[in-house]
C-alpha cells in the first residue's frame, strides 16, 4: 500500500465557509500500535511529531479502549489499534482530479450481508430489560453490514462524498486496509497552547428522516427538536461528555454553549449538542483520548457499563468504526525553542466504509447503529437504520438523474417543469448544474427531431455532463390496464422515489408481467395508494378526481403537478381499503398526458 491519504474537514470552530482540505503522499514513517500497551506510546509520538511541524493523519479503532481504562470491555481487535502516516507537509487537494476519475471509472457496492430483523428485535428487548433493571440509561447498539466493491476505492470515496458532504470526510490508504469516511460528527477538536488549550465536542445523538416535501422535512426537524425521546438521549450523552472533558479541563470551564441543535444531512435530520472546555496547560494528545476515547455517542451511559454489553450482544469487533479518524498538525509559527502549539480534529467514524482484499476480491464494511433507551421502539429503531444507510446505498452504484419529456413537432411539452425538477435533484444529489448547458443540449437534439412524436430521455451525470436520446413514441391505446400491487412498496420513502434517476431496481420489480397490464398501482407500508412504476395515479372517488400527496412517497410528476394547478384533480390520502368505492381511475405523466384507465381486481 501507498499509505497516500487525503481529509475533507469542517473547521467546526470557523464561521466562514473554508474546509481543512488536504492530501497526503509518501509519509516520512508510519506509527503503528497492535496492541494495547502501544497505543499510548503512538500517540505520544504523533503530538510530538506535530509539535515539530509535521502532519500526523490516522486512526484509533474502537478496540483500543481499554489501553486508557481497563473497565472499557471489548473484543480482541481485527487490525492495528491505532495508525498514524506522518508527512512533512499537505498536498493541495484535487477535486478536478478525483471527480474525473470517478467519472471515468466508476465504483459500485453489491452488499450480500445485511443485519437480520429478529436478531435487532432480540437485541433490543435485552437492552430493555438492562435499562429497566436499572443498570444502565443508553446503548448504542450496532451492526455490520457487509459487501464487495467493483470498481477503484477512489470513485466509491467520491461517490460518498456526495452521498454525504460537509462533514469531517477522509480517505486512509492504511497499510493492509482502506478506510472511507464521510462521518458528519465530529469526536473533539482540540487547540493545545502553553496557557491551556481549547476543546470543543460535538455529540451528534437524535435521528429523523428528511420529510417528502418543504412542509413535511420541516416538521420532522421540529419533531427531532421537541420529541422527549430524541432530547433524553441526547442529553444522557452531553452529561457523559461533560464528565469526560472535566477529568482533563480547568476547573468551572466545562460549558454546554449549545444544545439540541438540528443539522439537515441528505437522508436524515440529527440532533447536536456543543461541549466545550478549557484545558489545564501540560495537557497532551494522550491525556485527550483518555479523558474522552471511545466517544460517549458511540456507546451509552454509563460508558463501562454500556460497553460491557455492547461486547456481549455484538459479535465481533466494531474496527476503525465508532473509533477515531482525523488529523494532527502544527497550529501556528513555531515558538523560541523551535516548537509549535498542535490542532487536533477527529471525527467518529459513523457513515464509514472500511476495505480489505479478501480473496481476490475487495470486500467492504460498514456499520450502522442507534441509541436504545427506554423510550425506543423496535419498529422505529429499526427504520432509523434504514435511514441511516441510506448515505451508502446512494454511493454503491452509479446513477444518472433523468427526466423524460415528449417532444412534439420541434417543440418539449413542459419542459421548463422539467428542467425545474431535474435542478432541483442536481442540487438534492450534490450535482453541478449549469443550466445553459443542458438547455443547449436539448435544442440541438430538437433541432435533429424537428418533425414527428418523440420520447426523450434527458440524463446529467455524477459531473454534471447532459446527455439527450430521442426515441420514437407511439400513441397509447384507451383506457389502460392497472393492477394493485400484491405486496407493499417498501421504497416510497426512499430518495431514489422523490426524485426521478436511473436507479429504478424499485420500480422494475413491481412492473407487469401481465399481458395487456400497462402498469402496477403501488401502495406503501401504511395501505396507501402511492403511484405507478412510470407515471402518477389518479382515482374518481366520492365525486371528486384525487391524487395522492406527495407525503405518501411518490415521484412529484409534472403531468400531475399540471393536473393539480388546472384543478383536474386535488390531493388526498387514499388507501388499498378505499379501492372499492373508486368509480375511476387515471394514469398521469408529462409524456402521455391523462389516460382513462381501468383497474383490475
Amino acid at each position: 500500500m501507498t499509505n497516500n491519504c487525503c481529509i475533507d474537514f469542517t473547521q467546526p470552530l470557523s464561521t466562514g465557509a473554508a474546509r481543512l482540505r488536504h492530501r497526503f503522499e509518501a509519509p516520512r514513517e508510519v506509527l503503528v500500535a497492535h496492541a494495547l500497551h502501544e497505543v499510548r506510546g503512538v500517540l505520544d509520538a504523533v503530538f510530538a511529531a506535530a509539535q515539530q511541524g509535521r502532519w500526523c493523519v490516522g486512526h484509533v479503532r474502537y478496540e483500543a479502549a481499554a489501553a486508557f481504562d481497563a473497565a472499557l470491555q471489548t473484543h480482541a481487535a481485527d487490525g492495528p489499534l491505532a495508525w498514524f502516516a506522518v508527512y512533512d507537509a499537505p498536498l493541495p487537494w484535487t477535486d478536478d482530479a478525483e471527480d474525473a476519475g470517478a467519472a471515468a471509472a466508476p465504483a459500485q457496492v453489491v452488499w450480500d450481508d445485511s443485519p437480520e430483523r429478529d436478531k435487532f428485535d432480540t437485541a433490543l428487548a435485552q437492552i430493555q430489560q438492562a435499562i429497566a433493571a436499572g443498570e444502565l440509561y443508553q446503548v448504542n447498539y450496532t451492526a455490520p453490514f457487509r459487501g464487495t466493491l467493483q470498481g477503484p476505492p477512489q470513485a466509491l470515496f467520491a461517490a460518498l462524498l456526495r452521498a454525504q458532504p460537509g462533514g469531517y470526510a477522509a480517505h486512509l490508504q492504511a497499510g493492509d486496509e482502506q478506510v472511507l469516511s464521510v462521518s458528519p460528527e465530529l469526536f473533539f477538536d482540540w487547540k493545545d497552547v502553553p496557557e491551556g488549550g481549547t476543546l470543543l465536542a460535538r455529540p451528534m445523538k437524535g435521528t429523523a428522516p428528511r420529510g417528502a416535501t418543504p412542509e413535511q422535512d420541516a416538521q420532522q426537524a421540529e419533531h427531532l427538536r421537541t420529541a422527549p425521546k430524541e432530547r433524553a438521549e441526547n442529553v444522557m450523552i452531553v452529561d457523559l461528555l461533560r464528565n469526560d472533558m472535566s477529568r482533563i479541563a480547568l476547573p468551572h470551564s466545562v460549558q454546554v454553549p449549545a444544545l439540541f441543535a438540528t443539522q439537515a444531512l441528505p437522508t436524515v435530520w440529527q440532533m447536536t449538542s456543543d461541549v466545550t472546555a478549557r484545558t489545564r496547560p501540560g495537557t497532551t494528545l494522550t491525556d485527550v483520548f483518555a479523558a474522552l476515547f471511545p466517544c460517549g455517542s458511540v456507546t451509552g451511559a454509563p460508558k463501562v457499563r454500556a460497553m460491557q454489553m455492547i461486547r456481549a450482544l455484538e459479535p465481533t469487533p466494531r474496527g476503525v468504526y465508532c473509533g477515531a479518524v482525523g488529523v494532527v498538525r502544527p497550529a501556528g509559527p513555531p515558538d523560541a525553542q523551535g516548537h509549535h502549539a498542535v490542532a487536533a480534529t477527529f471525527n467518529v467514524p459513523i457513515r464509514t466504509v472500511v476495505l480489505r482484499a479478501e480473496g481476490g476480491l475487495t470486500r467492504a464494511t460498514c456499520g450502522i447503529g442507534s441509541g436504545i433507551t427506554s423510550g425506543a421502539q423496535a419498529d422505529a429503531e429499526w427504520s432509523e437504520w434504514q435511514h441511516k444507510r441510506a448515505f451508502v446505498e446512494r454511493a454503491s452504484q452509479p446513477f444518472d438523474l433523468l427526466e423524460t419529456l415528449a417532444l412534439q413537432e420541434g417543440r418539449f411539452r413542459h419542459r421548463d417543469e422539467h428542467l425545474a425538477r431535474l435542478q432541483s435533484a442536481a442540487a438534492h444529489f450534490g450535482v453541478p448544474w449549469d443550466g445553459a448547458v443542458v438547455s443547449q443540449r436539448l435544442q440541438a437534439l430538437a433541432a435533429d427531431h424537428a418533425e414527428g412524436a418523440w420520447r426523450v430521455r434527458l440524463l446529467l451525470d455524477a459531473t454534471g455532463t447532459p446527455r439527450a436520446e430521442a426515441f420514437a413514441l407511439q400513441p397509447t391505446a384507451k383506457p389502460v390496464r392497472l393492477q394493485l400491487a400484491t405486496r407493499a412498496f417498501t421504497a416510497a420513502r426512499s430518495e431514489f422515489v422523490r426524485y426521478k434517476t436511473t436507479r429504478r431496481a424499485h420500480y422494475a420489480a413491481f412492473a407487469p408481467t401481465t399481458p395487456g397490464v400497462f402498469d402496477t398501482v403501488l401502495w406503501n407500508e401504511a395501505g396507501e395508494i402511492t403511484e405507478g412504476t412510470f407515471g402518477n395515479i389518479a382515482a374518481l372517488i366520492d365525486g371528486r378526481w384525487v391524487t395522492p400527496p406527495l407525503s405518501c412517497g411518490l415521484l412529484p410528476g409534472v403531468g400531475r403537478a399540471v393536473a393539480l394547478r388546472e384543478g383536474r384533480v386535488v390531493e388526498a390520502v387514499l388507501r388499498v381499503a378505499d379501492v372499492p368505492r373508486v368509480q375511476g381511475w387515471a394514469f398521469i405523466n408529462s409524456l402521455r398526458g391523462w389516460l382513462t384507465a381501468t383497474l383490475d381486481t
